[in-house]
């Protein structure tokens, strides 16, 4: 456990509970299955600086989260590639976003020190998502990707930050698992699934945001009302991993 542990948990919110950010019904960030006959598009980027140039494969109707945040992945399973865009909106015959990045997933390559991606943090989204086929094997295995309303400065595995550098908030790449001692024995099988990866994986800091939001995809498989048991847990029920060993490559 981190030496700063109560502090970064207070920072983020020790009475605030666990919110799973995806549902049945729409809400959550979907992807998109993409491949060699996907139309590609030279994406207009408003921080083309930090942008990855592309082209973007994005299919005719794609799936694009709701809200401002507008978040658009494409993931191509042939060629191991994962192509996401912030900000996503379709302008006449093109396409342009806040941001953009594109993954080698044949590769643990971090983006540029300083550089964002379609998530603050300068992380891929979609690793760090909740899905549903993910529970039909019984188990996930990364961490999950969460949000918190402050943050200052980032650290592994983060390449971006909101905010200069302070020690009295949490930094994007802060991972934080819920601790050993919680009983989970009462929760539905499906919330046991996402709080055991949450021990053992724990979750990372990706985005600003409401406290403890949790990152998945919608699916109308979900059991809302069963996933609606993580909110009984709040802040204090988590402790910060301490990865001060851990450096940007």
């Amino acid at each position: 456990m981190a030496s700063n542990s109560d502090a970064m948990v207070s920072a983020i919110g020790r009475s605030d509970y666990l919110h799973p950010d995806f549902d049945a019904i729409g809400d959550g960030i979907p992807f998109n299955i993409v491949n060699s006959s996907t139309p590609t598009y030279t994406v207009s980027f408003q921080y083309a600086d930090e942008s990855d140039a592309g082209p973007y494969p994005i299919p005719a109707s794609p799936r694009i989260e709701a809200g401002s945040d507008r978040h658009l992945l494409s993931l191509d399973l042939n060629q191991c590639k994962l192509y996401e865009l912030y900000d996503a909106v379709s302008s006449g015959s093109g396409w342009s976003a806040g941001s953009g990045a594109v993954f080698d997933l044949r590769s643990n390559a971090l983006r540029p020190a300083g550089w964002t991606s379609a998530d603050a943090a300068g992380l891929p989204i979609f690793p760090g998502l909740v899905r549903y086929d993910e529970l039909l094997t019984g188990s996930i295995d990364h961490a999950i990707r969460f949000t918190a309303p402050d943050t200052c400065g980032y650290i592994y595995p983060a390449r971006h930050l909101t905010a200069d550098p302070c020690s009295d908030l949490p930094p994007m790449g802060l991972r934080v698992r819920l601790k050993a001692s919680v009983d989970i024995s009462s929760f539905g099988p499906h919330a046991q699934i996402v709080l055991t990866a949450l021990k053992r994986y724990g979750m990372i800091l990706a985005d600003n945001g409401s406290p403890w939001f949790i990152g998945g995809s919608p699916d109308s498989r979900w059991n809302d009302d069963e996933m609606h048991q993580l909110q009984n847990l709040t802040g204090v029920d988590f402790e910060v991993v301490d990865t001060s060993g851990l450096t940007n490559g």
